[in-house]
């Protein structure tokens, strides 16, 4: 006796759900983003990461297979030319859900689910969203006191480095056993360390 598969029935049927599944993954693909219910963004999940991992291969033979699946050719053909190479050195995970809060009306979870990589934001260059841009500026604020203090004289040892090339550690005249490159080292170092 065939059993059904384990998990939530989101249809009626499986071949309902297969359409279904198919229908979410086209506009997936079109809009880079859709808003759904938690149950059936996991569901659609596993789906169209297949999807895009065939569309990474660009063989006949992969998009034969999607087509079968998604029958709309203008989405297939971005699949294959647009999403496919931009997570060519990406192995897996290219989608995110991330979940809304409860609909209205009945109740139900909600969640958005995109596309990792969005190309607004990889054309643009802007840093992505307001969230991701938001989250790259807070993330420098979050070192201690002696980590950044010494990032600071790091950098700046760096700095003097670069600036000097050309002048050997040997060349520069000797002061007490040091260099002088090295006496204006320490100097910079003291300085810093009477700020803090």
């Amino acid at each position: 006796m065939p059993q059904p598969k384990k998990g939530p029935r989101l249809a009626s049927g499986p071949s309902h759900q297969r359409q279904m599944l198919s229908n979410m993954a086209v506009s997936l693909f079109e809009h880079e983003r859709i808003k759904t219910t938690e149950a059936k963004a996991k569901m659609l999940r596993p789906f169209a990461e297949r999807l895009i991992t065939k569309a990474k291969y660009g063989t006949v033979h992969h998009r034969r297979q999607v087509l079968s699946v998604i029958e709309d050719r203008t989405v297939t053909h971005k699949l294959f030319a647009d999403i496919g190479p931009r997570f060519a050195s990406r192995n897996g995970g290219y989608t995110r859900i991330m979940k809304l809060g409860s609909r209205n009306g009945d109740g139900a979870p909600m969640a958005l689910i995109e596309l990792v990589e969005s190309a607004t934001a990889s054309s643009s260059g802007d840093g992505g969203t307001a969230e991701t841009r938001r989250r790259r500026i807070r993330r420098p604020r979050r070192r201690s006191g002696t980590e950044a203090a010494s990032a600071t004289e790091g950098a700046g040892v760096e700095t003097e480095e670069e600036e000097q090339p050309t002048a050997a550690a040997g060349d520069a005249p000797e002061v007490d056993g040091t260099t002088e490159s090295d006496a204006t080292r320490d100097d910079g170092a003291e300085e810093e360390l009477g700020k803090s």
